[in-house]
């Protein structure tokens, strides 16, 4: 019997889903283990082989794939804890990073923390100054050659950043994306100085191999970030390779990106995994959307530390993020848009002095070392998990399906010493509070990120997950008014259960500018063959790298994507092209008129202006081979009463709309069947989440074991 073993790092719990062939699945999760990653996933990998009555290397012989969602490189760039780089550049612009943008004061912080403009700070470059030198050469925008790189001056250069310390290098040429030999040219050099054996291996990354677009700041930044964490991870992975392989596993180990895909890891770019958790979540939202018939989704996923919002409309995953933000650096990778904010079970309850003693929750959280003073692991701090408990919600006996024990006490104790004193309020209207400010905050947010996109919420299903999500939903909802609630089965491992929906995938990018609508004539342009060229060359490239990833052709899709805008716009519109290449000036009509109608769509009629000219900025060319995901088990549905036998205690639960406790029911959830109906208030226990159903809201488990709810 075969397996797929899929897997998120969050920053509190790490998740873990297994789909077999036969269709039966296992679901955990263990506490992050920050100081080493690998010792949290072992310990998950034990578990499930427990779970299926075999030893460890059993388990992994039977396994087909790992895959892996990983915040190894996100943690060095927070930390700063990647290697010592040296960048070679060309002569002149070697203050780039450093000089930055206006923007980049800003980039990667909250709209609060920007208003602070007393303490607000620009970030300090991942390269200092003094290890960044420059080379004269000049390629033009044309990709022509204007001044040729001289070897001697290459090898003078390095021995420079060598002498410094250098322990990689990030190679970043003006027009470099147009023309990329003098890049290569220069990693040839390195590469014949510092061969594998003398040594060791001194990576060497081209912007034109990481990030083949215009810009040069956000170039130089996207290719300085993917060195400086491929350190880390190329020394993390490998360790867990090694691990795994010792167990029994003898497979490659897969990685989830960001794009919405996932290769092995010898493939990968390491920037393409920074965020590739929550993608993953609302890949796999997507995928239970269509048994629902849903094209319009909000996904959110509530865990330990954050709080994920990601928006699927028309049935797709198409909203890139125009400016993707990894810790404080801007860059400029194709990421699927997922928003995250500092609002989770471990965000932590504070007053701020500086603003007449205002409650505030989050964006810090207490983790899961020591994670809410609940845990009784050293934390003292208030948690969100910490009012949860003293309000009654969470049974400090069944904690991850009795997994963890959790000390009542201890909540009562943080939020009276750090909440409850200084406002001068009892401890439950603290608690109250705690709940009721994250609510609105995630509420307000999800609210933001569906409205300024253009969409009406309340033509939206919304999807909770997270180990929270259940238990604060019935809170957020409200604000959003929308018709239905969704709960997915396996919502509090939602990251790791997206893994399995995603396809092996790759997006291929290149910058290259060429106006297919004439402004001047009002005519399209006859210049098929330089449209063609670009992607064709990018339709070379994703082919060959698939079939090294062990797919024959005919199972290669392809999908072309296009930055467009006006003639004389700064902004750019992404559209998915309906031809991928072109015969005629009716198939660049059809590329416009599809343009157009995605502008009037967003900006309203009046302002597309198709007389100004259209233009074509870049390329994006995505290869997939579909992912034979897990099917999704039917159920019979039964009577709406549940057995007596589900309901297995009550105990008291504050409730908003009745100002007071009230003594509730509480429900085993795996002893629910489908049909079953239940009117709240009422408590829900699940194996790692609990439901919180409000007295206005109806809770029902339907064909497939999801949650549905609605406002009564």
């Amino acid at each position: 019997m075969s397996m797929i073993v899929n897997i998120d790092i969050g920053g509190t719990f790490t998740d873990f889903f297994v789909s077999q062939d036969d269709g039966t699945t296992h679901l955990t999760k263990f506490p992050t283990t920050h100081y080493d990653l690998s010792v949290g996933f072992l310990k998950g990998i034990k578990a499930l082989a427990k779970m299926n009555g075999q030893n460890m290397t059993q388990f992994l012989n039977n396994t087909d794939s790992v895959r892996y969602s990983t915040t190894i490189g996100t943690n060095a760039l927070i930390e700063r804890t990647g290697p010592k780089l040296g960048m070679i550049t060309t002569a002149g612009f070697e203050d780039t990073i450093s000089l930055g943008r206006s923007r980049s004061w800003a980039d990667g912080l909250s709209s609060k923390e920007n208003k602070d403009m007393a303490r607000i700070n620009k970030p300090k470059p991942l390269i200092s100054r003094d290890m960044i030198v420059g080379v004269r050469e000049r390629v033009d925008s044309f990709g022509n050659v204007i001044s040729p790189l001289n070897r001697e001056e290459i090898l003078e250069k390095l021995q420079i950043l060598v002498d410094r310390g250098a322990m990689g290098f990030v190679v970043c040429l003006l027009w470099s994306f147009m023309n990329p030999d003098h890049e290569r040219m220069i990693k040839e050099v390195i590469e014949e100085e510092y061969p594998e054996d003398f040594l060791g291996s001194m990576p060497v990354t081209l912007s034109s191999d990481v990030s083949p677009k215009s810009a040069e700041y956000t170039r130089f930044i996207t290719t300085t970030v993917n060195a400086y964490i491929h350190g880390v991870m190329a020394a993390e992975l490998n360790k867990l390779g090694v691990e795994l392989r010792d167990g029994g596993y003898k497979k490659p180990l897969v990685l989830v990106h960001n794009t919405g895909g996932m290769k092995k890891v010898s493939r990968t770019r390491a920037i393409l995994t920074h965020n590739a958790g929550p993608v993953a979540g609302l890949h796999g939202a997507l995928t239970i959307g269509q048994v629902y018939q849903a094209d319009n989704i909000i996904f959110t996923d509530m865990g330990g530390t954050s709080f994920d919002i990601g928006v699927i409309t028309g049935g797709r995953l198409k909203t890139y993020d125009f400016i993707p933000v990894i810790d404080r650096w801007r860059t400029n990778i194709p990421a699927i848009e997922v928003k995250s904010i500092g609002a989770g079970g471990g965000s932590i309850a504070w007053v701020n002095e500086l603003m007449d003693n205002s409650l505030e929750v989050g964006p810090h959280s207490a983790g899961s070392m020591p994670g809410p003073a609940c845990y009784d692991q050293g934390g003292t701090l208030p948690t969100v998990t910490d009012a949860d408990m003293v309000l009654g919600y969470l049974n400090p006996d069944n904690y991850l399906g009795g997994k963890m024990l959790l000390d009542p006490d201890l909540s009562h104790q943080a939020i009276k010493e750090h909440i409850a004193d200084p406002l001068g309020i009892d401890t439950i209207e603290a608690a109250i509070r705690i709940r009721k400010i994250v609510d609105a905050r995630m509420g307000q947010e999800v609210f933001n990120e569906v409205a300024l996109k253009g969409h009406d919420p309340r033509g939206f299903i919304l999807f909770a997950c997270g180990g929270a999500g259940a238990t604060h939903v019935c809170g957020f909802a409200p604000y959003l008014q929308v018709d239905k609630v969704i709960v997915p089965n396996y919502s509090p491992i939602f990251g790791a259960y997206g893994a399995s929906t995603v396809n092996c995938q790759q997006v291929w990018e290149k910058s290259r500018s060429m106006k297919i609508f004439q402004w001047n004539t009002q005519s399209y342009s006859q210049d098929f063959d330089n449209f063609n060229d670009v992607v064709n060359t990018l339709k070379d490239n994703a082919i060959r790298d698939l079939r090294l990833e062990g797919f024959e052709e005919d199972q290669i899709k392809l999908r072309l994507e296009l930055d467009m805008r006006y003639g004389m716009q700064y902004n750019l519109t992404r559209i998915v092209s309906p031809h991928i290449n072109i015969a005629s000036d009716q198939d660049f009509k059809e590329i416009c008129d599809k343009f157009t109608e995605l502008y009037a769509a967003i900006y309203t009629p009046e302002a597309t202006f198709p007389m100004g000219g259209i233009n074509v900025e870049s390329f994006f060319l995505t290869a997939y081979v579909e992912t034979i995901g897990q099917t999704i088990q039917q159920f019979e549905l039964k009577g709406e009463n549940p057995s007596d036998s589900s309901l297995i205690s009550t105990r008291p639960a504050y409730w908003s709309s009745k100002s007071d406790f009230i003594d509730t029911p509480v429900f085993a959830f795996s002893k629910l069947e489908a049909g079953n109906k239940i009117t709240g208030p009422a408590l829900i226990e699940a194996k790692d989440t609990t439901y919180v159903i409000e007295p206005e809201w109806q809770f029902s488990l339907d064909a497939f074991h999801n949650t549905i709810l609605d406002r009564i």
